[in-house]
């Protein structure tokens, strides 16, 4: 539940809701004196508390424009239903199946007409029939999607086999790869440019890296809070979709050629001094904290900001902490402004054209049972308008879906086609959800693998050793959970490591563990 579509978007501002005139070409409109009734509107996660936020997001405006229609918001899953639940004997809580709730709140008495959906999910309501095919609605109503961005349209396309299309987004978010321009500059290294694969991005990496010990300047940090390699094996190798265990959470799938090449790829950055480990950081912060003593730093441990790191990879809304630093450079000690920019992701040479970290938060569906499909196609017109996108351009976090109203931020200039131009990685058809649910201690197989990670890191170990290990150990977590699915075996346990979700996931992001 940790990505949960209400978290990845901003308020509107009053000026959305003052700004009707604007948006009224956007849609048909309704006759006041049509018969008023209700368009339901369906959610994955929400409640009676966040129900307003609901509204401002999505339906305030429609409705003030739409005198005879009435929202109600539905939630599949209530939080408040969940908060009251009473845990297990082993403290665990039951949780329930995101998608069977889904489905029931498109398939019951009183099917909602519209959901707002996860990517991951779409491939499933597809090929169970719970939406309604978008295509022949586009036609009819001659709706624009020539200025679509291809990571939008694209994305949404390879749900369906076919390439139909079967929900719409007005926003997206996606990462990109940073750069500082002045330390590719002072080391006489090309700077990168977009469709780098992987091995080219490292070999650029390597040759900017420079310096020794704490002065050292590094070529690439996968992740921004740089020094977790296992969590950088994800981000590397997601486009190949790989797996720790098998759908069923019995067997593991680790010790394989695919596996081996991603963690000796990653793992050579940190044996070569190209990333930065945490012991790198720690002396560089030592190193601050001896030569300014008591000084106050307010970019932290982001070692890019700080003008450690060459490259890096990071979400659209970084630029606003960059823009923030470089316009705030003054009042930074010893913090000297550099140009920057971005480019695509770097991607798998097997997997071409297709980047990780996409994610699609608002996508917008008919359900195939709706009972307003009129009105909800019409919403759905609405809220994926030009001029709603203009609006929606405001915000700070999120890229809006048609081209014409995506621009650098406060007249910068950096390529904001970096963030547009990569396919997402398709959503699967298994439910990695469920085995979560029905096995809440599988997690446990995957601490071994960040221990062993540590080791070939260090030299004590072979990649291929490491995963054999990691095989055999994993395993014997599977075994026992047959009988304890809650976990607490001991086996695996105590890496410290963070809790990475399996490859085959949708967007990969680390959570702490515990």
């Amino acid at each position: 539940m940790k990505r949960k579509w209400a978290s990845k978007v901003t308020f509107l501002s009053l000026s959305l809701i003052m700004s009707t005139s604007l948006l009224a070409a956007c849609s048909k409109g309704s006759e006041s004196t049509a018969e008023k009734h209700v368009l339901r509107l369906g959610v994955l996660y929400g409640g009676a508390d966040n129900e307003s936020y609901v509204r401002q997001q999505y339906t305030d405006t429609y409705e003030m424009m739409h005198k005879n229609i009435d929202f109600e918001i539905v939630s599949a899953i209530d939080y408040n239903d969940q908060r009251y639940d009473t845990p297990d004997p082993n403290g665990v809580v039951k949780q329930p199946d995101p998608f069977a709730k889904m489905k029931e709140m498109l398939t019951g008495d009183n099917p909602v007409d519209v959901v707002i959906l996860d990517y991951s999910m779409l491939r499933r309501l597809i090929q169970d029939n719970l939406l309604q095919q978008l295509d022949p609605l586009i036609q009819k109503s001659k709706f624009d999607l020539t200025d679509y961005v291809p990571t939008v349209i694209d994305g949404i396309k390879s749900a369906d086999d076919s390439g139909n299309i079967y929900a719409l987004t007005p926003t997206f978010s996606s990462s990109a790869l940073y750069y500082n321009k002045k330390l590719f500059t002072d080391a006489g290294v090309d700077l990168p440019t977009d469709n780098m694969t992987w091995d080219e991005v490292i070999n650029l990496a390597s040759r900017v890296a420079k310096g020794e010990g704490a002065d050292r300047k590094f070529g690439l940090s996968i992740n921004r809070w740089a020094g977790d390699g296992f969590s950088d094996v994800q981000t590397y190798a997601a486009p190949l979709q790989l797996k720790m265990w098998d759908d069923k959470g019995e067997k593991m799938l680790v010790n394989n050629e695919q596996w081996e090449s991603a963690w000796n790829a990653v793992a050579n950055l940190y044996k070569q001094k190209i990333s930065p480990s945490q012991e790198d950081m720690s002396a560089w912060q030592t190193k601050i904290s001896t030569d300014n003593p008591g000084a106050y730093n307010p970019l932290g441990s982001d070692m890019f900001l700080n003008g450690k790191v060459a490259m890096t990879i990071a979400e659209y809304g970084y630029v606003n902490e960059i823009s923030n630093a470089m316009n705030n450079a003054s009042k930074i000690k010893n913090f000297t402004p550099f140009d920057w920019d971005v480019v695509t992701m770097p991607t798998q040479t097997s997997k071409p054209g297709i980047g990780g970290n996409i994610y699609f938060s608002q996508l917008m569906g008919i359900n195939a049972k709706a009972q307003n499909p009129d009105d909800a196609w019409d919403f759905v017109q609405f809220t994926n308008s030009k001029d709603w996108a203009e609006l929606k351009s405001r915000s700070s976090y999120e890229l809006v879906a048609r081209k014409e109203f995506l621009k650098p931020k406060d007249g910068m200039s950096y390529n904001i086609n970096a963030f547009t131009t990569l396919k997402p990685i398709p959503p699967q058809s298994t439910d990695t959800e469920k085995l979560q649910r029905e096995k809440p201690g599988i997690w446990e197989a995957q601490s071994p693998g960040f221990e062993l990670f540590q080791k070939v890191i260090k030299g004590d170990i072979s990649a291929k050793e490491a995963l054999q290990e990691w095989e055999t150990k994993g395993n014997a977590v599977l075994e026992k959970l047959k009988t304890n699915p809650n976990g607490g075996t001991g086996e695996g346990v105590g890496g410290g490591g963070p809790i990475v979700r399996p490859l085959d996931d949708t967007a990969v992001e680390a959570e702490p563990a515990g």
